[in-house]
């Protein structure tokens, strides 16, 4: 929930982008989660840490394995799923209350 109240609100038209993973692959699973969640790395001095794919503008965590992105966002999303050898579907969609005027 503190991913979706930070994301805010307003229309955005883009992209549904969902993929599925092997989850028997853990190196795969891993190698996504990282790219879409980011890590953070501690050390006895300082905590180093990676923003993943969702911190992006542009970018919505919908839920597992889905996500909203504009049209910007998607070629580095689709570039990243398509060289880890990972199949995904992408849907155009509007996200947020659209005006009629």
């Amino acid at each position: 929930m503190r991913r979706a109240r930070r994301q805010g609100t307003g229309a955005l038209s883009g992209y549904v982008v969902t993929w599925d993973v092997d989850s028997r692959d853990h190196a795969a699973c891993a190698r996504v989660r990282r790219f879409i969640f980011g890590e953070a790395h501690r050390t006895a001095r300082r905590v180093y840490r990676y923003p993943g794919f969702v911190e992006r503008d542009g970018v919505r965590y919908l839920g597992q394995s889905v996500l909203f992105v504009s049209r910007d966002s998607l070629s580095p999303l689709r570039s990243f799923l398509l060289g880890a050898g990972v199949e995904h579907h992408v849907i155009p969609a509007t996200l947020g209350r659209v005006s009629s005027t």
